[in-house]
């Protein structure tokens, strides 16, 4: 399965923030965008999952166009959405929190998609009986992405999972987020850590003023110049 998005402007009220964005994740691939705070990352993700509704351009699911559907519905086509600040419900338990994001399951697979959530976080399996609220911060955040696993996704769109995180939690959930996409789910990073974003991912996208400038294998970008002086202060 393959996302792709063209040419895809979008924004609040008069407020433009995306302007062309072309981008495209393959299944099984982990691909980093990276960028300052108010690039546009955010609102890419937002309007992929259908949050918000694109100005201009498309939105293309395994070559599906994506224009007018619900986030619901996008979910149901296999696109995941861990959204920033987790949104959690926190006085629900780690089980209950996981339950609803296979709420639209047959009945069968959901057994398969909590063996999956606890094998990827073990602490989960742990803690399953445990109110999300009382979870730290890395619990928390390996609790939003397991929850978007629990849909079976085949594109997962991740915004910012190591905010806050101290940095060992944050290689953590990084590196647990290759090793979905390494399961074959194709997944689109938005982080502020560059270089271990650089690190875990194979390809990457730079966004600056809601545009995508720069775009490369992990390899290659860790390397650019521009890139090292702008985020990496090498």
């Amino acid at each position: 399965m393959r996302l792709r998005v063209e040419g895809l402007e979008s924004g609040y009220a008069k407020a433009q923030v995306l302007f062309g964005v072309d981008l495209e994740v393959e299944e099984g691939e982990l691909v980093a965008l990276l960028g300052a705070n108010g690039a546009g990352k955010t609102t890419l993700l937002r309007t992929i999952s259908g949050l918000l509704k694109p100005w201009k351009g498309r939105v293309e699911l395994d070559g599906r166009d994506l224009q007018g559907l619900s986030p619901a519905r996008r979910a149901r086509l296999g696109l995941g959405h861990v959204p920033e600040g987790r949104q959690l419900f926190p006085l629900m338990s780690v089980e209950e929190n996981l339950r609803l994001g296979a709420a639209f399951l047959a009945p069968g697979r959901e057994g398969e998609g909590f063996a999956r959530a606890y094998a990827l976080f073990p602490r989960l399996a742990e803690r399953r009986r445990q109110l999300a609220g009382t979870l730290s911060g890395g619990e928390q955040q390996m609790l939003a992405i397991a929850r978007a696993l629990m849909g079976f996704p085949r594109i997962l769109l991740v915004d910012e999972p190591s905010l806050g995180l101290s940095p060992r939690l944050a290689e953590e959930v990084l590196l647990a987020l290759r090793r979905v996409a390494e399961e074959g789910v194709g997944v689109l990073l938005v982080e502020q850590n560059v270089a271990l974003s650089l690190e875990v991912a194979g390809r990457a996208y730079v966004m600056e003023h809601g545009r995508i400038v720069l775009k490369g294998s992990a390899t290659d970008l860790l390397q650019d110049p521009r890139v090292r002086e702008a985020y990496l202060s090498l």
